[in-house]
Formats: structure tokens, C-alpha cells, sequence
């Protein structure tokens, strides 16, 4: 039974949990604008070789991750599922990867099933699923690369052998293309010390080049055309984008050495409770083959991202594969001997957490209220969450045997329906799109369009279609591109934005979007001209001033 529905159930979830709920909240700011707006550019302006934010260089990335968001906009339109879509796809993929690699490693259809599942309900992993940025792309690529080498060991064929290598040089390729040269190093930094581990060292050696060379193919194309359309592609994102980012000493976030080790914890919610058992059990059966090369897989790339000084709490995307199957395989053990206690412990760790969270909103609620009287929906599908968590977790713990995999159904309703579920004061600030949707109309009939926000202006300018937002008092990680002469003029500056406003409103009606959070920004719009229409949301103005005559 197992064998005929485990496939079907695990695509039944990834609709319900991953792409039903792409629609049911606005593009969080600051990516998911950003993203969205540079590959809408693509399409808008047919460059597909060089990435433009608003119009401005943006070289903090390669080309290949726009592509795909690009072409989920090309196919299901200039949408919330459109941009989010390469997001869902490829974290979908890397669950088939899951499942395929646990298949070869046991020929335990339970355990693929508990590995995929594993997988594909990680809170931080299904989290991202639905956000439209580059780490679940890149983390398929990391995954399909460690993947085939894995086959690339195991092949019992040449033919089998070189297809896999060949495949491993696509996924690097992709990877570089996606997010730059850790696509490349993270494959190496596993392969090297198992191939040596295993004295398979020449077998590396003879088959690595093929791989590098497919690669090379793959990726040398656009190298080639960035570098004629943009000679300072590469210096500025070589040393920006990962020498300073990864070693500098004013590299941006900043962490200390150990910040991956309990985010790694919280990451395999709602599993945790999992996660020492499955090290220990690792570590003793450390001499086997599979189970090495999981450990190498997840320990060295985790070791490689502690060390560097700059650190989002996405960058340990590619080491949950590897600690899912590790967590699969020693929850099926342990159910196939009966031994169920760490099971319904994780299940009552769940409950407890979520009667924290719930005792805690209720709390505030009639205390400091979170959410205003015409919110009721929203604080009910906050509570609807928090119950199926709780309902879900309580089942695992009080039948962990035949419910063990219950978490799954409570972390799916967490994401599908907690961004729906925010606050309004969360929604206007995080998710500007939604009130620029609101005022789309009149704000497209303005001539020219400014914004002190970059988060707003890429809402914006997405929303619109029109790349060109001139931007007030901001510049943000724009400034590399805003050097350019030809961008330049895009900054408005607190000197020059009276004499702006005026010449611009000249030509038509100008469109403003304003975030007010400080004095600093309340100064801002006062400098603005009086009159016109304002709209006011959270901490978000909209004004529409009407054309002068010159």
C-alpha cells in the first residue's frame, strides 16, 4: 500500500500545502518585490543577460534563478502564483530527490516515504516554498548535484556512471548560474574527503573533469555575454558578493560561529524532538557507505557556513536534505523495533509550543490588542492554525505508531494559512503590493512615480509594470548600480525634490509612494507639495499629485 499511494499523497500535500496558498497573501518585502520586479523586467525589456533592478544594474546575483521566476510569469502572468511558482516547483523536486536517494540507499519503501515526508514538512523548507526567492532554486541544484554523485558512486555501469557525473556537472552549472561559485564548492567540499575516505580517490580524478566540463558548458555561454554587456560583472561579484560577504570584516549579517547550530534545531520543526536520536544513531553506524556520505553532506557544508562571518539563516537550506534522510531512516528503525518514545515526545514538545502561542495571543489580545475589530477573520484563522497544529501533534503523541507522521498535516496548515492569517498593520507594512493594488488605477495614470522605500518602489514598479521609480532620499543595495551615469538621475535627494516634484508634475500627474516610520521620514513628506490625494495604511501614504502647467 505503501509502494502505490506514497507518490500520490506526497503530490496531493504539494497542492494543498505548497501551491494552493502561492495566492492568499502579497509579495513580502524586501525579496519577493525585488525578485518579482527584475524578472518582470526581462520580459518587459527583452535583456536576459544582464539583471536591472528598476531599471538600475543589480549584479548581487547571476542570471539563472530570474530566469525561472521570469518564466513562471511568462506562463501563469505577472501574478502572486507567477512569481512564486519556481519557489514551490523546485522545493517540490528536491522532495522527489529526497525520496529517490532514499530508495537507493535502503529499498525501504517506509523509509523513502518518512524521508520525503520529513523533508518536505521541515518548517524552514516549507516556509520557503512559498516565497519567491533563490534559496529553494539554489538548494535544488546543491541537491540534485550531491544526489547524482551519489549515483555517480553506486552506478554499477559506465553508462550509469558517466550519466550521473554528466547530470552533477548540470545541477553545478545551474547552481553557479543561480547564486555563484558555492554551486561549485559544496559538491567538491563532500566529494574529495568520501572518495579519499573510500580510496576511490582515482575515480574522482578520472570522472571529476567530465562533470567540470559539463559545467562548463552549461554556464560558459552567459559568463561569456554578461562579461561583453557588463565588463564589471564579475569584480563586483566576486569580491562583493562573496569575498567581502563571506569574510570581511564589515561583512553584511554578521553572526557568531555557532548561530547555525539551534536555528538548525528550529528549522527541523515540527521533528526536532528526532534530531538527537538520529545524530547518535549516525554517528555509530558512521562506517557505512550511505550513511558516511549523509554525515560528510551535512556536517562539512554546515562547518563551511559557520565559519564565514556573514550568515542568513537560509544559507543551511542544502544541509536538510541530507539530515532528513538521516531523521527518516531512524524513525522508521525505531518504529520497526517498537521503540516509540522519542516519537511521542516530539509530538508533546509540538503541543506545548503551540499552547505557548496560542496562551500568548489570547493574552495580547485582550490586553494589547493585535488585531482590530474588522480582523475577526484573520485572528480566527490564527486560531484555526494553532488548533490543527495542536490536533495534529497530539495525534502523533498519543498513537505515535500509526500516526507518526500527523506533524506533517499541522506544519502544511502553518504555512498555507499563517501569511493569511497577519495582522493588518502587518500586511500594509510587510506586504505593500496588496494597498498599491488597491490604488493601481490612479496610480498608473501618473507620468512619473517616486518612493523613499525600495521595498514599496519594487511593489510598485511590479505592480505597474514600469520599471522606472525614481527613488527619494534611498538607495539601499542599489548603490553599486546607481554610480552609473545613466542611473544617477534616479536619485532624489532632500535638496533637489521640491525642483523635481515641480518639473515632474510639469509632464503629468505624479505618484508617490511614502514608508513614515520616523522623524526623518515624516521630514520627507513634508517636503513633498501640499494638496493632492492621500491614501494612508499602516505606516504606507500614497499620494497622487495632480499635472501644473508649466
Amino acid at each position: 500500500m505503501i509502494r502505490r499511494l506514497a507518490l500520490p499523497l506526497m503530490l496531493l500535500a504539494f497542492v494543498l500545502f505548497y501551491l494552493l496558498p502561492l495566492t492568499l497573501h502579497g509579495l513580502w518585502i524586501p525579496d519577493e518585490t525585488r525578485y518579482a520586479q527584475i524578472s518582470q523586467e526581462m520580459l518587459l525589456n527583452g535583456n536576459w543577460v544582464s539583471p536591472h533592478f528598476m531599471g538600475i544594474r543589480y549584479f548581487e546575483k547571476p542570471i539563472a534563478g530570474y530566469w525561472m521566476i521570469a518564466i513562471g510569469q511568462a506562463i501563469f502572468g505577472d501574478n502572486l502564483f507567477g512569481v512564486r511558482i519556481a519557489s514551490a516547483l523546485s522545493t517540490g523536486l528536491s522532495v522527489v530527490l529526497a525520496y529517490l536517494i532514499a530508495r537507493q540507499l535502503w529499498n525501504d519503501p517506509r523509509k523513502s516515504l518518512a524521508a520525503a515526508l520529513l523533508y518536505m514538512s521541515f518548517g524552514l523548507i516549507a516556509g520557503q516554498a512559498g516565497y519567491a526567492n533563490l534559496d529553494p532554486q539554489f538548494t535544488l541544484w546543491v541537491n540534485l548535484s550531491l544526489v547524482a554523485l551519489w549515483f555517480a558512486i553506486v552506478g554499477t555501469t559506465l553508462r550509469q556512471r558517466l550519466l550521473a557525473w554528466a547530470v552533477l556537472g548540470v545541477a553545478c552549472g545551474l547552481g553557479f548560474m543561480t547564486k555563484g561559485f558555492l554551486a561549485w564548492l559544496l559538491p567538491a567540499l563532500i566529494a574529495l574527503p568520501y572518495m579519499i575516505w573510500q580510496r576511490r580517490l582515482g575515480e574522482l580524478l578520472r570522472y571529476g573533469p567530465l562533470a567540470v566540463l559539463v559545467a562548463a558548458v552549461v554556464s560558459l555561454p552567459w559568463v561569456l555575454m554578461i562579461h561583453g554587456q557588463e565588463p564589471d560583472f564579475w569584480r563586483f561579484f566576486f569580491w562583493h558578493e562573496h569575498i567581502r560577504r563571506f569574510a570581511a570584516e564589515d561583512a553584511q549579517h554578521t553572526r557568531p560561529w555557532w548561530f547555525y547550530l539551534p536555528l538548525l534545531l528550529v528549522s527541523s520543526l515540527p521533528w526536532a524532538a528526532l534530531l538527537p536520536s538520529a545524530l547518535t544513531q549516525a554517528w555509530k553506524q558512521k562506517n557505512d557507505a550511505g550513511i558516511g556520505f549523509l554525515l560528510l553532506w551535512l556536517v562539512l557544508p554546515l562547518a563551511f557556513f559557520s565559519l564565514c562571518r556573514g550568515k542568513l539563516p537560509t544559507y543551511i537550506m542544502p544541509c536538510l536534505l541530507p539530515l532528513a534522510l538521516l531523521m527518516g531512516h531512524t524513525l522508521i528503525e525505531r518504529l520497526n523495533q517498537a521503540r516509540v518514545g522519542v516519537i511521542r515526545v516530539n509530538g508533546l514538545i509540538n503541543v506545548a509550543i503551540a499552547l505557548v502561542a496560542l496562551a500568548t495571543l489570547i493574552y495580547l489580545q485582550f490586553t494589547r490588542p493585535v488585531y482590530g475589530q474588522l480582523e475577526m477573520f484573520s485572528l480566527s484563522l490564527g486560531y484555526l492554525v494553532l488548533m490543527g497544529w495542536i490536533i495534529a501533534n497530539a495525534l502523533q503523541a498519543l498513537r505515535p505508531k500509526a500516526l507518526w507522521a500527523a506533524p506533517a498535516l499541522g506544519i502544511g496548515l502553518l504555512v498555507a494559512l499563517l501569511p493569511a492569517a497577519m495582522p493588518a498593520h502587518v500586511v500594509a507594512s510587510k506586504m505593500p503590493d496588496q494597498f498599491i493594488a488597491e490604488h493601481q488605477q490612479e496610480l498608473s495614470q501618473a507620468t512619473r512615480l517616486l518612493s523613499n522605500d525600495l521595498g514599496a518602489a519594487s511593489a510598485l514598479a511590479w505592480r505597474l509594470k514600469r520599471p522606472q521609480v525614481d527613488l527619494y532620499n534611498t538607495v539601499g543595495e542599489l548603490k553599486y548600480g546607481i554610480a552609473y551615469a545613466d542611473s544617477a538621475p534616479r536619485q532624489v535627494t532632500l535638496e533637489s525634490v521640491q525642483q523635481w516634484m515641480n518639473d515632474a508634475r510639469k509632464q503629468g500627474p505624479v505618484g508617490v509612494v511614502m514608508r513614515v516610520n520616523n522623524a526623518e521620514e515624516e521630514h520627507e513628506v513634508e517636503l513633498l507639495p501640499l494638496g493632492g490625494k492621500r491614501y494612508q495604511r499602516g505606516n504606507l501614504t500614497i499620494l497622487i499629485f495632480p499635472q501644473i502647467q508649466p
